[in-house]
């Protein structure tokens, strides 16, 4: 076991108080373990569902068929609740949530996976949630029914969270999954299982949230034997960008959320009263507060043309770079350091939602150094659209841990 792996184990076991005599869960009755984390388990899935999820629910989802591994085990969902902090907040303590998905066989030792959902409309389309959300229902099917534990943190202001939405929001997202990674451990402990080998993957806002993640986990000396993306939005601000002053022909009509999102979520969360009205237009601005906030709309009301949507000062290049959103959005980067983990990101070369070019952004940048880091790569998936390259990623994924 890697030494920086086995003192997090260790760290969670004090922390959390973790009980190696417990015994596990009853079914649906909730589990404290102590020090503000706890545990209840939601379902079993056996194989038979995981296949369907592969063979039929997934290419319904993605638009594309893919041959996938057939699950040869079934799964035991538990949501975790587990306490945090909001670091833009100055560390406000807050409670979160997150799934754990263990493979229900006689092993008692497995490889994890933690994936970063994507961006999603419904405070329960999330991972601790499955039922809603079918791009974690692959991952199980894919990882979980095939001998990995797989975990995915909710984020703040989603699942069972309180807190508004802290969308694309770089140090809240990297503490809720460093603290469900941290807690997902104590609940193994008290399950009377472990896991030595950590890998990461996510896809669309979860690429994002992948990397910022790494970059947490490198930083602290936790290692990840490997960490993989599907059209991930590597740098918030070169998308942006190109949304609003280099359109293409194929650009998804949903990029309206992308701004209506992270402009609400930086005024929460970074304290920035008026933000998100400063960048919508003023008869727009009371439809985008009610998406954000989640509240009953008509979707057909929110302008899909940004033209409409944006105020004309943000098509200026210079305005939008100088203005506070820009400013907040320009540091919301998850690539620029030096990478020590090694990398895949998956991109779609039709991809109506992330670009070729932001999607090889980690592996351009750490290629301009000297010769070369070597351990950033950038992969095609081929025509995929933004759905079909997760879907197509996935597979590749798997087999890429397998071999680490």
């Amino acid at each position: 076991m890697p030494i920086t792996l086995r003192a997090l184990i260790l760290v969670s076991a004090l922390f959390f108080g973790a009980a190696a005599q417990a015994a596990p869960a009853a079914r649906n009755a909730p589990v404290e373990v102590s020090s503000g984390v706890r545990y209840e388990l939601l379902a079993r899935w056996d194989a038979h569902r995981l296949n369907q999820i592969l063979q039929t629910d997934t290419p319904k989802f993605a638009g594309v068929k893919v041959d996938y591994t057939p699950a040869r085990n079934g799964v035991r969902l538990y949501r975790i609740t587990y306490s945090s902090v909001i670091p833009e907040k100055g560390n406000a303590p807050t409670v979160a949530s997150g799934l754990l998905a263990v493979p229900d066989t006689k092993e008692t030792s497995f490889p994890m996976v933690s994936y970063q959902h994507g961006t999603v409309y419904g405070r329960h389309e999330v991972p601790s949630f499955a039922e809603d959300s079918p791009e974690t229902q692959l991952m199980i099917a894919q990882f979980a029914g095939q001998g990995y534990a797989v975990i995915g943190a909710d984020y703040f202001g989603l699942g069972v969270s309180q807190e508004p939405e802290g969308y694309m929001v770089k140090a809240s997202h990297q503490q809720a999954c460093y603290d469900l990674l941290v807690a997902s451990h104590s609940v193994l402990d008290h399950l009377k299982l472990k896991s030595d080998k950590l890998f990461l993957s996510g896809w669309s806002q979860g690429g994002f949230v992948t990397m910022a993640f790494l970059e947490k986990l490198e930083s602290a000396g936790v290692a990840v034997r490997g960490a993989a993306t599907a059209s991930a939005p590597l740098d918030l601000f070169a998308a942006m960008e190109g949304f609003l002053d280099f359109p293409r022909p194929n650009d998804a009509v949903w990029l309206n959320s992308i701004f209506i999102l992270s402009a609400f979520s930086y005024e929460n969360y970074y304290g920035v009263p008026g933000l998100a009205r400063s960048l919508f237009a003023e008869e727009h601005y009371d439809i985008a507060k009610k998406a954000y906030d989640r509240e009953p709309i008509d979707p057909a009301a929110v302008p899909t043309d940004l033209r409409k949507l944006v105020k004309p000062d943000y098509f200026d290049p210079h305005y939008f770079a100088s203005s506070a959103f820009g400013r907040l959005i320009a540091a919301t980067q998850a690539y620029r350091w030096v990478i020590k983990s090694p990398v895949r990101n998956y991109y779609g070369e039709a991809d109506e939602a992330i670009t070729q070019g932001v999607g090889r952004m980690a592996m351009t940048y750490a290629q301009a150094f000297g010769s070369g880091n070597k351990v950033v790569e950038a992969v095609s998936t081929g025509p995929t659209t933004h759905r079909g390259t997760f879907a197509t990623a996935v597979p590749q994924w798997k087999a890429w841990f397998d071999g680490r």
